[in-house]
C-alpha cells in the first residue's frame, strides 16, 4: 500500500464527505493505493453516521470512534498504530488542508527521502487571534529544537515514512511537536513543504485558548523527556550537587567568619541569628532531595502502561 491518510476529527458532519471524495478522486488520479483512517474523537453530531455511510461505499476507509474526546494527540497516536502504508499522511478534517499536496508529499518522501516533510501554510486564512501565538511558538520551538527550516510545525498536513510513525508516541497535546519528538527519536532528515491553506468552509474551530498554554508545558516535557528520560540522574544530580555545594560553601563561611571572630576576640553574631545560615540550610536540604529524586527517576519508567489506552466504542 502506497498511502495511509490519517484524518483526525471532531463534529466535522458536514466536510466529511467532499473530503473523503477529494481523497480518492486525488490518490486514484496519481495511481496511489490508499488506506483513509478516519479517528472520531468523541463527536457528538452526526460525523460517525456520515463515516459508515461512506465506509459502505468506499471499502478503502477505516475509522474508529472514542468514546469521549481525548483531543488530537490520542487521535493521531491511534491512527499512526494503524497506519500500514508505505508512507502516512495527517490532515485535518474541516477542508482546510488539500488532498492535491498528497503527491507531492509522497513524492518528497520516497523519491527524496525524507524521513518527514511538514507542511507550511505560508499564507494563512485565520485569525490574528490566532496567527500570532502560533508565530511566536514557533519561533521558540525553532531556537530549542534546532530544526531552524521549519515554519510551521503545527501544520496538520504532514508526511512521514512508515517507521517514523511507529517509533514515536504522541499524549497531550504534542502532536504540535511531532518534528522535535522525530528528531529526538533519531529521525533527521525533515523537510517543509508551502501548501495551501483555506478558509474554514463548515463550522468553527475546535480549539480554545488553553491549547497555548499546555502547548507550551508539553513542549518543555517534550525537551527535558528528550535529553534526559534515558539519564535523569544527569538532571536531577546536578541540580542537586549544586545546590549542596552552594549550601555548603555558604556554611564554611559562616564557620569561617565566626572563628575569626572569637581567635581575634572581636563581637561577632551567632550563625543561628544569620539569614545566610537558614538560606544554607535549605540549599542542602533541597540538593538532598534532588539527589533523591534522580536515585528514584532512574530506578522508575517514565512511561505508564496506561497512558495511551483510550476507549474506543466501535471499529469499522
Amino acid at each position: 500500500m502506497d498511502l495511509s491518510i490519517v484524518v483526525p476529527l471532531y463534529n466535522e458532519e458536514e466536510s466529511l464527505p467532499e473530503l473523503a471524495e477529494w481523497i480518492d478522486r486525488v490518490c486514484w488520479g496519481n495511481k496511489l493505493s490508499y488506506e483513509l483512517i478516519f479517528i472520531d474523537d468523541g463527536s457528538t453530531d452526526l460525523s460517525w453516521q456520515v463515516i459508515e455511510d461512506l465506509k459502505a461505499a468506499n471499502p478503502s476507509i477505516t475509522a474508529v470512534k472514542f468514546r469521549r474526546n481525548y483531543g488530537k494527540s490520542a487521535a493521531l497516536n491511534t491512527g499512526f498504530a494503524m497506519a500500514a502504508g508505505q508512507v502516512v499522511i495527517t490532515m485535518d478534517a474541516d477542508l482546510q488542508d488539500s488532498p492535491d499536496e498528497i503527491p507531492e508529499l509522497y513524492r518528497k518522501i520516497v523519491v527524496e527521502g525524507y524521513d518527514l516533510v511538514s507542511g507550511w501554510k505560508k499564507e494563512r486564512h485565520d485569525p490574528l487571534s490566532k496567527t500570532l501565538p502560533t508565530k511566536l511558538f514557533n519561533s521558540v520551538t525553532r531556537s530549542m529544537s534546532g530544526i531552524d527550516n521549519l515554519h510551521d510545525f503545527n501544520c496538520g498536513l504532514k508526511a512521514y515514512r512508515l517507521d517514523v510513525v511507529k517509533s514515536i508516541e504522541v499524549y497531550g497535546e504534542m502532536h504540535r511537536y511531532i518534528p522535535v519528538i522525530a528528531k529526538w527519536a533519531g529521525f533527521k532528515k525533515i523537510g517543509e513543504q508551502v501548501v495551501r491553506h483555506y478558509p474554514r468552509k463548515y463550522g468553527k474551530t475546535k480549539f480554545g485558548m488553553s491549547r497555548f498554554i499546555n502547548g507550551f508545558l508539553d513542549l518543555i516535557s517534550i525537551f527535558f523527556v528528550g535529553k534526559f528520560s534515558k539519564r535523569p540522574m544527569h538532571f536531577f544530580g546536578t541540580m542537586g550537587a549544586l545546590s549542596f555545594f552552594a549550601g555548603f560553601v555558604i556554611t564554611l563561611w559562616l564557620l569561617y567568619q565566626k572563628l575569626s571572630a572569637i581567635s581575634s576576640h572581636t563581637e561577632y553574631r551567632d550563625v543561628t541569628d544569620q539569614p545566610l545560615f537558614y538560606l544554607a540550610l535549605v540549599a542542602i536540604v533541597v540538593g538532598c532531595q534532588l539527589f533523591l529524586t534522580g536515585f528514584i527517576a532512574e530506578l522508575v519508567s517514565r512511561s505508564s502502561s496506561e497512558r495511551n489506552n483510550y476507549q474506543i466504542e466501535r471499529v469499522i
